[in-house]
């Protein structure tokens, strides 16, 4: 989808649908505004339900003031107008109070963006403006100032947050980022102690972007293949709607019988991905012209090493990351639904998926199906695609139970004997 071909009403209803639809404002918080290539600003209008906005609701904002529309702007219009004057870089601006965002601004501090690398690529330092009556010259003011220090991404004392952009996908991008890691920093304070990444790591992750690779023309394309690819992209939305990674951060790949794989490209919004944006790796070759997953050479190895394995899903989801990112244990003995699909899960150092991708693949033997990389991400294979969707709900369904429980009791695990049952009762490879 080029965004870019899509008028600036269309775009505010797309993303507004999203943000709603994601539970991460109200029926009547948040605006969106575009500023387009006439200095109009178009923006969502005040005191219409955010549920059903359509594209005739959205107000267009001449540069003299003219206002055209069915509806009023948004009240907090004023402070849209104070970022595109201050900040000529801007094109796209947005503001909600997702409830882990609101959290931060009514302690008055800001989320650590040093736990998982992506999330300081994305939305880079954060700022936080002072208190401000909405809708108000002042507020406008103090959030103006934010930007003009040069923060993109802005915290709002006991309001929300508004973010910045060259565009309406990259500042959704960047919000819906920032939301991801607040979720992840509350559960993970609430079971342990966090793990923040240094300077120096983040640099490093950050020169990984990029897979390099011999290119292929993919002129055969087989029905087995039309089929894999047709059945990723299903799942892949599927796991985007379930809020299980980002727009842009999941991978997903599915090996063939000739020992190929497909994997997900990087960079593209996993909700409107297609069959043909999947990326096909055979040997030591991507499919011309397209970039693959930098996690490309993991899959490679694991799918090499271990022929039980025939899908892999590297997630994101917010409660396997709080393990992720604190000392706190992920123990898959809770129910026996989750022992059976989770069984072992080691937490792997950080990078090691990279600077070690043979040892990484060594790990996925047919007990230990999945892993946590530290501050980076959940790595889950299964022996079909609809296996190892059904192993990451039901990891992430068990990591949530385990936190909601910290606030009944001590977790009784499943103790040994039983498990033994659960392994001869169900065939499980010891």
């Amino acid at each position: 989808m080029k965004l870019e071909m899509l008028h600036p009403a269309d775009q505010l209803v797309m993303f507004m649908e999203r943000i709603y639809g994601y539970g991460m404002t109200t029926t009547s918080g948040g605006n969106l505004s575009i500023l387009d290539d006439n200095g109009d600003i178009w923006i969502t209008p005040g005191s219409i339900d955010k549920g059903s906005l359509t594209r005739k609701d959205m107000v267009c904002i001449k540069p003299d003031g003219t206002i055209e529309g069915i509806h009023k702007p948004s009240s907090e219009y004023p402070f849209h107008q104070h970022i595109y004057n201050t900040r000529p870089d801007i094109k796209a601006v947005l503001h909600a109070h997702p409830p882990a965002l609101v959290a931060f601004s009514i302690v008055r501090r800001l989320p650590d963006t040093s736990m998982i690398p992506n999330v300081k690529f994305s939305c880079g330092e954060i700022g936080l403006a002072k208190y401000g009556l909405p809708g108000s010259q002042d507020l406008g003011d103090k959030i103006a100032q934010e930007f003009d220090k040069g923060f993109n991404t802005v915290v709002l004392e006991n309001h929300g947050v508004v973010i910045g952009a060259g565009n309406m996908f990259d500042a959704f991008k960047s919000f819906e980022t920032l939301d991801f890691s607040a979720r992840i920093e509350i559960d993970a304070r609430n079971i342990g102690s966090i793990n923040s990444l240094t300077p120096e790591q983040i640099d490093w992750y950050k020169s990984r972007q990029h897979v390099v690779m011999d290119e292929f023309v993919s002129n055969n394309i087989t029905s087995e293949e039309k089929d894999v690819r047709a059945e990723m992209v299903k799942f892949i939305r599927r796991a985007y709607n379930q809020r299980l990674f980002t727009s842009t951060q999941g991978t997903f790949s599915q090996k063939l019988s000739d020992g190929s794989f497909i994997i997900t490209p990087s960079g593209k919004d996993r909700k409107y991905l297609e069959p043909e944006d999947l990326v096909k790796i055979s040997g030591d070759f991507k499919e011309m012209g397209k970039f693959p997953s930098k996690s490309a050479e993991l899959h490679k190895e694991i799918y090499a090493q271990q022929p039980h394995v025939k899908s892999i899903i590297i997630a994101h989801p917010p409660c396997m990351m709080a393990f992720a990112v604190s000392d706190a244990v992920l123990d898959s003995r809770t129910i026996p639904e989750s022992y059976i699909l989770m069984r072992n899960i080691p937490k792997l150092e950080f990078g090691a998926n990279y600077l070690k991708p043979a040892e990484t693949a060594a790990v996925f033997k047919e007990n230990t199906p999945i892993a946590l990389i530290k501050n980076d991400c959940a790595i889950i294979t299964g022996s079909s695609l609809l296996n190892a969707f059904d192993r990451l709900e039901v990891a992430e369904y068990s990591s949530h139970a385990i936190i909601a429980s910290r606030g009944l009791g001590e977790v009784v695990a499943i103790n040994d004997r039983e498990i033994d049952d659960i392994e001869d009762a169900f065939h499980l490879a010891k």
